[in-house]
């Protein structure tokens, strides 16, 4: 009974942080309708400006349970300094763009600001000294809890009374939520809507700030923060419902008491108990518990995906010229061959995902799941029965299928958002399973020592890659002038008239996302047999976030978008990180800058280019 009671505390403790970046967050997407990745690089700054400020800078601080107050609240506002000079800089560019362009500038922006705080802070974990006056615990039958972490649990009730009131009974807070129900209307009744949107990222950053300096009493500020708490509070908002405070609120509890039962009885998976808990909400509610249908951005009807001119003389040209660079970059030695075929999988993924966002707007956040399932498989049956390539890539495929077959009718529910953290749930499912079952997939160790492609087999891979990659982009095209490609527009412009037109909706969308899941599959193999090796960061948010990058720096609808996109992300990457320690931050300043200047991808700013020239 003691052991349930101390669950039941910690639980409401983790939920109150968890409350604090949710309802910052949901202040910032009701205001401004942006997606912020970035959040919860607030809450690392808010910890580290505050852990240092106390163990560094004012050591006496730490003494007095004022001035440790005072600690706090002054993290909380640097985070808040910070979110407005990012307010000001970059997400006042991002308003009314589609929230996929948003999720992938402001993950740029996490990457500049995680880079800066590694400068500014060094690498090195932070332990800050408890808190005075409440260093020790209460006793609970044989137990013992925390009294410090009784203050958190009242600060989670308290700051949503705060919300509530200032939101409902100030004049600012009455025009923050006409702002957010409809901010044409409130422009066109001569209120200036820009300030508004500055105070509500300032606020919601600073909610941010004061939840991570509130955990220095129990943890050390350290640099992986950020998306370790940014994940779980995407969670608490979506299964909440996307500007819904009172549904964070809700969803905060459900899902920090999860998490804390969830550890009580079986550690190993708490977080698959939390991806779970989100699934079965979206599944039953797609919108969340308390959250309302999202209108489509504007910028997202009507997008028409654009072929490029293609007869037989061009295709001759074109297959000549790649042939010749890929041969010069096979020819040039080891680092390029990797480097190239690195970029040729990254192809096939992309065309992967492009396929379902372009034309149905079906945005995975996930992707990786599919990816790393079929690496995972193919390096299984090769290991375990000793498969070849082909085989393998067989398996990899049909495993891919098979998953998206079983899932498939619970993500076609939802879109937007919310299709986005379902898949992305999913995701870290699969990623929490592969790092927790040792017996299958080696843990931590992974499965190594893979002998897919021999050293005499080079040359053939790297050929097959070729053909595959360039089949892919084909297969694509042709997706977009059949019939599939027709309804799949039609479905993503106008859903309530294809459905009154006998258009079956949900078929549709979910045999696209069969083949889009099988051909990532085929891509995961490919990866496992390029690399001999298989570890559970195939399945991991970055690589689904790569995959993003690939299609949106070419172009979402571009056909030759995933090839410019791939091209950029591997040199760049790969270019930056020789001898430059803070490359993240640079490829993270890349990302934005394309997401801000050039949101239709490299290959769109061509586009746009002559039809100004045939503007003017």
């Amino acid at each position: 009974m003691a052991a349930f009671a101390i669950a039941l505390l910690d639980g409401l403790s983790y939920a109150s942080t968890l409350f604090l970046m949710a309802a910052g967050l949901t202040l910032i997407f009701g205001v401004t309708r942006i997606v912020n990745f970035a959040h919860g690089s607030f809450f690392m700054l808010g910890a580290l400006f505050s852990a240092h400020w106390l163990v560094d800078w004012f050591p006496s601080w730490s003494e007095s349970a004022w001035l440790y107050l005072a600690a706090i609240l002054l993290g909380a506002a640097c985070s808040a300094v910070v979110g407005a000079l990012a307010e000001w800089l970059l997400l006042r560019r991002l308003y009314g763009v589609p929230e996929l362009y948003q999720l992938v500038a402001t993950f740029g922006l996490s990457l500049v600001l995680h880079d800066a705080m590694r400068w500014s802070f060094g690498p090195d974990e932070v332990f800050a000294p408890r808190f005075p006056g409440l260093k020790g615990s209460i006793e609970i039958g044989s137990e013992f809890f925390p009294q410090y972490q009784l203050l958190t649990i009242a600060l989670g009730p308290l700051v949503w009374l705060g919300l509530h009131l200032v939101l409902h009974h100030t004049r600012w807070g009455v025009r923050l939520r006409a702002a957010t129900a409809d901010r044409g209307m409130l422009s066109a009744l001569g209120v200036n809507a820009k300030p508004l949107m500055l105070l509500a990222v300032v606020l919601g950053c600073a909610l941010a700030g004061l939840g991570g300096a509130l955990q220095l009493p129990r943890e050390p500020a350290h640099l992986q923060m950020d998306l370790n708490t940014v994940v779980e509070t995407f969670v608490v908002v979506v299964t909440g419902g996307l500007g819904s405070i009172g549904g964070a609120f809700l969803a905060a509890a459900l899902i920090g008491l999860v998490h804390s039962f969830g550890t009580l009885l079986l550690p190993q998976a708490t977080l698959v108990f939390v991806f779970v808990t989100m699934g079965l909400v979206l599944a039953f509610r797609p919108h969340g518990l308390l959250g309302k249908a999202l209108t489509p951005s504007p910028q997202e009807q009507g997008a028409r995906f654009h072929l490029w001119p293609l007869d037989a003389w061009r295709f001759k040209v074109a297959c000549a010229l790649a042939a010749a660079l890929l041969g010069l970059a096979y020819a040039a030695g080891a680092y390029w061959q990797s480097l190239v075929s690195d970029g040729l999988i990254l192809v096939i993924a992309g065309i992967s995902l492009q396929s379902m966002m372009a034309l149905g707007a079906m945005v995975s956040f996930g992707h990786a799941a599919f990816f790393g399932l079929g690496a995972y498989a193919a390096a299984w049956v090769h290991l375990a029965w000793g498969w070849g390539l082909f085989p393998a890539l067989l398996v990899s495929t049909v495993a891919s299928g098979l998953l998206a077959a079983l899932v498939g009718g619970v993500l076609v529910r939802s879109s937007g958002v919310y299709l986005a953290m379902l898949s992305l749930a999913l995701a870290q499912v699969l990623w929490a399973t592969a790092s927790q079952w040792v017996a299958v997939s080696g843990g931590d160790n992974g499965l190594i020592g893979l002998q897919l492609v021999t050293d005499g087999g080079r040359l053939a891979f790297f050929a097959l890659l070729v053909i595959l990659a360039l089949g892919s982009i084909a297969a694509q095209r042709r997706i977009v002038q059949a019939n599939l490609g027709a309804a799949l527009q039609a479905l993503r412009d106008a859903p309530l008239r294809a459905a009154a037109s006998g258009l079956p909706m949900q078929q549709i969308k979910w045999r696209v996302l069969l083949q889009s899941a099988m051909l990532a599959g085929l891509a995961g193999g490919l990866f496992a047999a390029h690399k001999g090796s298989v570890f559970p960061s195939v399945l991991s948010v970055f690589t689904s976030v790569d995959f993003l990058l690939v299609v949106l720096l070419g172009g979402l609808h571009q056909l030759w978008g995933t090839l410019a996109g791939a091209l950029v992300l591997v040199l760049a990457g790969s270019e930056l990180g020789r001898g430059f320690d803070y490359w993240r931050g640079a490829l993270g300043l890349i990302v934005m800058l394309i997401m801000v200047w050039a949101p239709s991808g490299i290959l769109g700013l061509r586009r746009n280019a002559v039809a100004g020239e045939q503007h003017g």
